[in-house]
């Protein structure tokens, strides 16, 4: 999986609590990376998580099954690299997606539930792993909840955890 967007979006929170509830509840092998642009905030961002059963033996993802594009300029740098029939999300307020891309594009409001239903874009990276693992089912939301449980702070929570809830109804409502 490839999650990209710009810096302070969370793309890489998001892929580290991603790697370690494969690697701490699941019991599964993962790897997480993560590349910056020149400015972290604002600049653009891409981490990089592999996870499987079996021993993982090169830590950078060249073709991902699964890309997550936050902005279109990550979704105009990234989408060529997406392995073709794989899944490509992105968020219908931030990118205009392109028919030339050889994947399945899943354009979904997940900043507009976060603002509607939440109000705050803090946790837009949370709703988006909502969707994520509600797509590729690659961990159960009970192992994202424990890791969200030991990372954020407890007055957080709560709003984290309805974040993750409505970013995995958008992405229930969906055959794939």
């Amino acid at each position: 999986m490839v999650f990209s967007g710009s810096g302070g979006q969370g793309v890489v929170t998001a892929a580290i609590i991603l790697a370690e509830a494969a690697v701490i509840v699941e019991n599964l092998n993962a790897v997480q990376s993560q590349t910056y642009g020149a400015a972290a905030r604002g600049g653009a961002t891409r981490s990089d998580v592999i996870i499987a059963e079996s021993v993982i033996h090169y830590p950078k993802v060249i073709q991902p099954n699964f890309l997550v594009c936050l902005t279109q300029p990550a979704y105009n740098t990234y989408y060529p690299i997406i392995r073709p029939g794989g899944l490509l999300l992105t968020d219908s307020r931030f990118v205009k997606t392109e028919d030339k891309v050889d994947a399945r594009q899943i354009e979904l409001p997940m900043y507009h539930s976060v603002m509607e239903q939440i109000g705050k874009p803090i946790v837009f990276n949370i709703c988006m792993l909502g969707v994520t693992i509600s797509l590729t089912r690659v961990v159960q939301p009970e192992s994202i909840l424990k890791v969200l449980e030991d990372r954020i702070p407890k007055g957080f929570l709560e709003m984290n955890q309805k974040a993750l809830d409505v970013g995995i109804e958008l992405g229930a409502g969906l055959k794939i």
